[in-house]
C-alpha cells in the first residue's frame, strides 16, 4: 500500500528539488526516502527503482524547459525566436542545474516517443528552425548544432570555465549572432542524381 501523502508527482518533484540542491547524480531512493521520512522501500510504490525515478525526472525538467522556451518565443520568429529560445533555455540550465542535467541524459525511445513534452520540444525547435527554410536532413543537423552549441556553453559556464577576461553575456550574444547567420546561410543538403 502507498504511504499516504506520497505520489508520484510529490516524489518526482522532491527528486527535482534534490537535483538543483545536491546535483543529479546525487538523487537516489535513500535521499528521497529520508527527505520524506520513511524506508526506501515505501518509495517502490511509486517508482521501479533509480532508473524510473531518473527517467521521470528527465521527463519532468524537459517539460519544464520546453515550457520555458514555447513562452519565450511565442509570436516570434527568425532571430529574435532564436535568441528567445537560447535565452530560456540558458536560464534553466542555470537556474536549475541538477534539473538540466537530468535533461541530458539518455532515454529510452520508447518512452521519448509517448511524451507529449518530447512533442512539444520537436515541434518548437522545428518550427523556429523552418523559419530558416530549413527541410530534413537539415533540419536534424541544425537541431544537433543548437544542442550542442546550447548545452556546451551552459556546462562551461555553470563550471566556471570561461574566465574572467570579457563578460560571459556578451560572448553568449555573439554566438547567437553567429548561430542565426549559420541558420541564414545553411549549406543545404544536396540532393543527389543516381
Amino acid at each position: 500500500m502507498a504511504r499516504a501523502g506520497l505520489s508520484v508527482d510529490r516524489v518526482v518533484a522532491a527528486a527535482a528539488e534534490l537535483a538543483d540542491e545536491a546535483g543529479f547524480e546525487n538523487v537516489t531512493l535513500s535521499a528521497l526516502a529520508r527527505r520524506f521520512g520513511v524506508k526506501d522501500a515505501s518509495l517502490y510504490s511509486h517508482v521501479r527503482g533509480l532508473a524510473d525515478l531518473r527517467t521521470r525526472l528527465a521527463l519532468h525538467a524537459g517539460g519544464e524547459l520546453i515550457d520555458r522556451i514555447a513562452a519565450a518565443v511565442a509570436g516570434r520568429a527568425g532571430k529574435d525566436a532564436l535568441a528567445a529560445f537560447a535565452g530560456a533555455y540558458r536560464a534553466y540550465a542555470l537556474e536549475h542545474p541538477g534539473r538540466y542535467a537530468a535533461t541530458q541524459i539518455r532515454i529510452d525511445q520508447s518512452l521519448l516517443a509517448g511524451s507529449p513534452a518530447m512533442r512539444r520540444t520537436a515541434e518548437i525547435t522545428y518550427g523556429m528552425l523552418r523559419a530558416y527554410g530549413l527541410d530534413e536532413p537539415d533540419l536534424t543537423d541544425a537541431v544537433r548544432l543548437l544542442r550542442s552549441t546550447f548545452h556546451g556553453y551552459c556546462a562551461l559556464e555553470s563550471a566556471g570555465g570561461f574566465g574572467a577576461d570579457r563578460d560571459v553575456r556578451a560572448s553568449w550574444d555573439k554566438a547567437i549572432d553567429a548561430l542565426h547567420l549559420a541558420l541564414t546561410h545553411w549549406p543545404r543538403e544536396k540532393e543527389t542524381d543516381d
